[in-house]
């Protein structure tokens, strides 16, 4: 059964193919960041110190990032791989890659578990946390981060159920977790009066589940690729390239942590607490409306990448098209959305009227630009399923790096703003727009010339 479902990546019809992949997709992203999610919406109605504590854990979002970043770094850039080469029907090399990857995950789990237990109360500061919201942030992030294994193992393995084409069972994994948390969040915060602390806790419990279902399933029957002993042993020629395509998108996940002290730092300058907390309500009003994006593009990548082993130009050219039409549609009916009721976004998150009035115009404009979106990332993750590490890597570190920090700083400084926080505000559409420029720009001349070379090939054998 499972075999037919990979060998559809390459025959089924692709409208009704990347709908049935991306759906659960964009289930399993939505529901993924539930996990945060759910423990703000419950954190922020704590009653008497919710808008601190909302803050507080809202800091402690650039470190979760960046654990969920290691889980891309391998699992993005290994799961298009795998994806290749089940095209090209070289199964022992899909099993070598997912073998590795265990490996991976499980030696950057280590490590970083270790890391955050020593150093998150100066890390906490570093991304903007003041005496007020350390403590919050501490409770949270201090259990949280024991369970580092349980969320890279998550998140790092269950890539590898979707590259195969089983994007439902996919999601089923993540579903399992999250409706887990849903149900344990409360009775941890609230029940047994555990705070913070006990958000964490619901959390790190859930994400364990899930990663039980993961294991299960790529060592069971179903799955095309497993889990075997032979290939757990890293081979340079295996996971490198796996790791030059998966820069990537660790750098766009981890550099969020970077962003987030550059914009909490400048919005503590000019708006102080207040701005901090509306800016953590940004981030995830941000993370939460971009995840159908990322579960659309999820369920092209293996489409696209299976084909590009089969030498199919004619049907990647197809995958991405649907991709790019979904894409705009949904980020333009999104900028709409949130441009008409920004405080129904907001009010999600917490109820306090001068935190929600605040956030509602500091949303407008943040977001203004974010219709633009499902051209970036339409392009940004084709090149991923690709294989093209060297212009994913371009096209992530120019809008964040080069483009967004600077403006972060340079925008206040400028004569005609009079209210220095909105200038802050204003370096997210401004680098939005300008990245999107140069991504489709190179994505265009590169896709071209990887559909020329393939049909070169064919032409020739």
């Amino acid at each position: 059964m499972q075999q037919n479902q990979t060998d559809a990546l390459g025959k089924e019809k692709v409208s009704k193919l990347l709908f049935k992949l991306s759906v659960p997709a964009i289930v399993a992203q939505i529901i993924n960041l539930l996990y945060n999610l759910v423990d703000r919406m419950y954190i922020g109605h704590i009653e008497g110190v919710g808008k601190l504590a909302l803050t507080g854990v809202g800091v402690c979002f650039p470190l979760i990032m960046i654990i969920t970043a290691f889980s891309s770094f391998v699992s993005m850039g290994a799961a298009p791989r795998a994806s290749i080469y089940l095209g090209m029907n070289d199964k022992e090399k899909a099993e070598q890659t997912l073998g590795n990857s265990v490996t991976l995950l499980i030696i950057m789990s280590v490590v970083l578990t270790i890391l955050f237990q020593v150093f998150s109360k100066d890390f906490l500061l570093m991304f903007g946390a003041s005496e007020n919201t350390l403590q919050y942030g501490l409770d949270y992030i201090l259990i949280y981060t024991l369970g580092t294994t349980f969320v890279l193992f998550t998140l790092g393995l269950n890539a590898f159920i979707t590259c195969q084409g089983d994007s439902k069972t996919s999601m089923i994994t993540v579903v399992i977790g999250a409706v887990l948390n849903i149900i344990l969040d409360p009775v941890f915060i609230f029940a047994f009066d555990m705070g913070v602390k006990g958000a964490a806790i619901a959390t790190i419990i859930s994400q364990c589940v899930s990663m039980i279902f993961v294991l299960k399933y790529l060592n069971g029957k179903k799955t095309t690729i497993r889990i075997r002993k032979k290939y757990l042993k890293l081979s340079p020629k295996i996971f490198l390239p796996c790791l030059a395509l998966g820069i990537s998108p660790f750098i766009m996940q981890s550099t969020e942590s970077l962003i987030a002290v550059c914009f909490n730092s400048s919005l503590f300058k000019y708006g102080g607490d207040l701005a901090v907390g509306a800016m953590a309500i940004l981030t995830s009003v941000m993370q939460f409306a971009m995840l159908p994006l990322l579960g659309l593009s999820q369920g092209a990548q293996p489409i696209m990448s299976y084909n590009l082993g089969a030498k199919k130009p004619n049907r990647m050219k197809e995958v991405f098209k649907f991709l790019l039409i979904s894409s705009l549609v949904y980020t333009v009916l999104l900028w709409t959305s949130i441009q008409l009721f920004p405080e129904l976004f907001v009010l999600i998150f917490n109820n306090d009227p001068e935190l929600v009035e605040f956030t509602s115009r500091a949303l407008r404009i943040y977001m203004g630009m974010s219709w633009v979106f499902g051209i970036q990332i339409s392009c940004q993750q084709s090149f991923i399923a690709l294989g093209n590490a060297k212009s994913s890597l371009i096209a992530a570190l120019l809008r964040k790096i080069v483009i967004l920090i600077p403006l972060i700083y340079i925008m206040p400084m400028l004569p005609f703003f009079g209210d220095k926080t909105t200038a802050v505000f204003v370096a997210e559409p401004v680098a939005d727009f300008l990245a999107v420029i140069f991504t489709a720009s190179l994505f265009t001349v590169q896709f071209k010339r990887v559909l020329k070379k393939l049909r070169l090939e064919i032409s020739e054998s």
